[in-house]
Parts: C-alpha cells; structure tokens; sequence
C-alpha cells in the first residue's frame, strides 16, 4: 500500500522544532506510521532548483497539506505573498486535504499580513488551536485518525456495515433479494411483499446508508462477491483417510453469494457421507438419513461463513477425512468466550451483525446463540462422539464420523461409497431414494440437498451418464413435465444396496 504523503508547511524559523517533533512522531507512532510519510524542508538535499518551486512541487504531490501558523508571515516574494500563504493556496487550488493548525497566546504580535492568512484560514476550514508541542501532537493524531477513518482505511465499526466505495446497486442481483424476501416471509414473517423495491429491502435490513451499499449487502446480494473481497470463498477438499496426503480425490472451491456458500458446501460435504435407507417394515417413503445429520453439518458451516473475518485473506475451509470433518475459518471468539461456553445457550454475538440477521431471517441460522449447542446435542443424539471446538490463529470445528465398525451394517441398505472401484457415492445415493417416476425437486428434497445446479451437476448427469436413470423426455430434456426412473441397469444397482 502506498503511505499517504503529507506536507508540512509553517515558517521554517518559528517551527523549527515543532516541524522536528512532528516529522518523528508521526513516522514512528506504531498507527501513523503505517500510513503516512512526511515531507520536511529540512530533509531536502542540495539540487539546482529554486526552493519556492521545490516546495510548490512538493505540494503539489501530497496527499494532506498540514501547515503550522504562529505569529510570523514569513518571507515575502516580489508580490508579497510568503511561501507559507503560496502552498495554501495551490493546496486550495488542486483541492488536497487542509489541516491547519494555529499557535494561541504567541509571545509576540502577529504581523498584520499574517492575521489576514489567518483569517482566510478560517473562512474555508475549521482550524485547531494549540498551545504546547504536546497540544499540537495530539491534535495532528486527532486529524489524522479521523482522515483514515473518512477514507474507509481504518473501521470502527464491524466489516459488514462498512462501504466500498467501488460497489453500485447494480453490482447487486434483484432475483437473490426476492429469493430471500420469499423465504424471509416464509420463515420468519419478514413484513416486506416480493414485490418490494430493491432499495427498500435494503434499507429495511440497514444495508444501504446515504445511497452507500454496505459490504453485507454484497456478500448476500452480489452478483459477484468475490470481485470485491476475493477470500470469500470456501475451499472443500475430501481425503481418503485419516490424514492430508495425496491423491486427494475431491476438491472444489465454491464462490457466490452466503447462502451460495452455505448450500454448495453442506452439499459437498453431504455427497461424501454415507447414506443408510431404512426398509418399507421401517416406512412406507423409505426415508433415509446421513451418518451425521444434515443439520450439524449445517449449522457448523453456517457458523463458519456468518461469522469469520472477513478481512482476512484466508479462506474458510472444510475438509472430510475417513473419521472425521473439518471446518475450518479465519474468525475468533468473541473477547472473554471459552469454547466451553459455546456448549450451553448464550447469549448471540455475531462478529458481523448486518450479515447474521438476513440469515436469520431467511432461517439459515438462529439469533438466540442456540446453533453450536444444538450440534453437541443433536450429535449425542446419534451416538456420535462429542464435537471438538478450537481456538488459535483459526477457529476449528470437528465433526466425527461413526468409525468403521459402527458404519458397517448399521442400518439395513447402507450406500457406502468408501471401497475403490464402486459405484460413485452420489449416483448410488439417487439411485437409494429414486421410487418410480420422480422429478428433480422430489429427489433433491428426500436427499436434503437445496443447491439444484449442485444437484445436477453432481447427482443428476452422472447417474444418466453411466446408465442408471432415464428422463422420460429425453428428447425435451427441459420439459416442464420432467421426470426420472430407474434404467435396468440401476434396477439391479439398487437391488444391490
């Protein structure tokens, strides 16, 4: 990043020290000194160049004229203006950031061309008295903090209600806002119709302030957030075993929207597990269910995606193992929280509140800090081993699988894709649940899975690829009326599972 440059103006005489003082101070102040580099007379070296238009030239590259103004004018050119007057002016001229601040109680008389500067001063800036080197210090960090705080450099407030100022309302996709008024309305009795203003359902969410579109408001509506922040993304990886070594037979980097994010990695991390399917003495659906239930997996990666830094240039990641998944993200606990506290009903604490709450709304996660205990609970419910919370640099959830002996014959009609050489996981999973006629909706739904072009791409082609289902339009294959069945070929797959 390119340090921000600021000028230093003053009569050289009368501010000698001032000007010393705050050259180091700025430079070596652990805030300031990450952002600014200052210019000072004082530092130039000997060049063949009048020193009025080295100063100009120098004004004219910085980004904040700063000037010192006590009770001297100064030298005067041969239209008697001083130099100090001069690199106000050209400042005024190419429209940089003024900062001026003015010496109170000066041991001698001001000249009277110097109260006439300081009273054009003051007719165009808001002016800062001080009286000691220290008043003027503190006043320059006062300034210069709230200059990094107007050009969005440096936040106060949570990543997700600040702005980019590179996004336009048209950087947004209409059809997401009505997708998630729909299922707002559904879930949770959100008041606004479908047939809302864009802008207005972004005000009611407080995701467009003084005609400027929050960063929220891109990670849920934009057509492409990673455009603007580039790790906000998931990277979901499959493992054969128990430990990160090749080959690595799956491996996908999901980007979009956050409910994008949330549906492709459940849905990846679901296409991995093993899928029992009970028999018709059980029930007549002949329902199944995923050796981890869909919504632990859910609830951990919806964590992982609301709440992590997104500041951060690291990825949040998910990795399945043999025993185990892990979800991995650039977030911390809330200041004082212990991963025990994450095991009882707390209170809520989002890290990015303007991004939670579209969620929860649209029932994604729930605000009363019940979602990480419910995956300890619900993870005890199905005998499996209690989850695993870390805190270091990255925030980590472990989910762990059933280990190999408790998977083997557990429930009648287990899909098990784990032996080399099987039928991929996915088509044998379809083939488990397809009954009869089915459209895409119905199979998707018994699955669990909400990402249709997931589905598709995944489930759909290539178990008509290789043979196992049919459409029974296939000539239209975008027929209204679309349905799958079963081939011979996945008649006999199915008899076998």
């Amino acid at each position: 990043m390119r340090k921000i440059k600021i000028f230093i103006s003053s009569v050289q005489q009368e501010f000698a020290q001032e000007r010393t003082e705050l050259y180091e101070y700025i430079l070596s102040d652990p805030l300031l000194g990450r952002f600014f580099d200052v210019f000072v007379f004082e530092l130039i070296p000997a060049i063949d160049k009048s020193p009025s238009a080295v100063y100009l030239d120098e004004v004219a590259a910085c980004d904040i004229y700063l000037a010192l103004v006590g009770s001297q004018y100064g030298y005067e050119d041969a239209e008697g203006v001083s130099p100090t007057e001069r690199e106000f002016d050209m400042a005024s001229e190419l429209f940089k950031t003024r900062l001026v601040f003015i010496r109170k109680n000066s041991p001698i008389s001001q000249h009277p061309k110097q109260l006439t500067f300081i009273k054009k001063v003051q007719e165009v800036l808001v002016r800062k008295s001080f009286n000691t080197i220290l008043d003027l210090k503190t006043n320059v960090y006062s300034a210069l903090v709230n200059y990094l705080l107007d050009k969005g450099i440096i936040r106060t407030s949570p990543f997700d209600a600040s702005f980019d100022n590179g996004v336009t309302i048209n950087d947004l996709d209409e059809d997401n806002v009505k997708e998630f008024v729909r299922l707002a309305r559904l879930k949770r009795g959100f008041p606004l119709s479908e047939a809302a203003h864009l802008e207005d359902v972004l005000i009611h969410l407080n995701l467009l302030r003084n005609d400027k579109i929050t960063n929220a408001a891109v990670l849920l509506f934009g057509k492409n957030p990673q455009r603007f922040f580039i790790s906000s993304e998931v990277r979901c990886v499959s493992f054969s075993g128990v430990d990160v070594e090749k080959p690595i037979p799956s491996y996908k980097v999901f980007k979009g929207n956050v409910f994008e994010l949330v549906n492709q990695s459940v849905e990846f991390v679901l296409s991995k597990l093993d899928y029992s399917i009970g028999t018709r003495a059980e029930s007549n659906s002949i329902d199944g269910e995923y050796e981890i239930p869909r919504e632990v997996i859910a609830e951990a990666i919806v964590n992982a995606i609301a709440h992590r830094d997104y500041t951060s240039n690291a990825s949040t990641q998910v990795m399945v193992f043999r025993d185990r998944i892990e979800i991995i993200n650039p977030g911390n606990l809330p200041l004082g929280w212990t991963v025990k506290k994450l095991k009882e009903i707390h209170t809520s604490v989002p890290a990015n509140p303007l991004l939670a709450e579209p969620m929860y709304l649209s029932g994604y996660i729930e605000r009363l800090g019940t979602g990480t205990s419910d995956i300890f609970r619900i993870a005890k419910k199905h005998g499996l081993r209690e989850p695993v919370f870390t805190q270091d640099d990255m925030f980590k959830v472990v989910l762990f699988r059933p280990i190999a002996d408790q998977i083997s014959g557990q429930v009648s009609g287990q899909v098990s894709g784990q032996v080399s050489g099987q039928v991929p996981l996915e088509i044998k999973k379809l083939i488990a649940v397809l009954e009869g006629e089915m459209k895409r909706k119905e199979i998707q739904d018994k699955l669990q899975l909400k990402h249709r072009d997931y589905f598709t791409e995944n489930y759909i082609y290539p178990s008509i690829n290789e043979g196992y289902i049919e459409m029974i339009y296939p000539k239209t294959p975008k027929h209204p009326g679309q349905k799958y069945r079963l081939t011979q070929k996945g008649k006999l797959l199915k008899e076998s599972l």
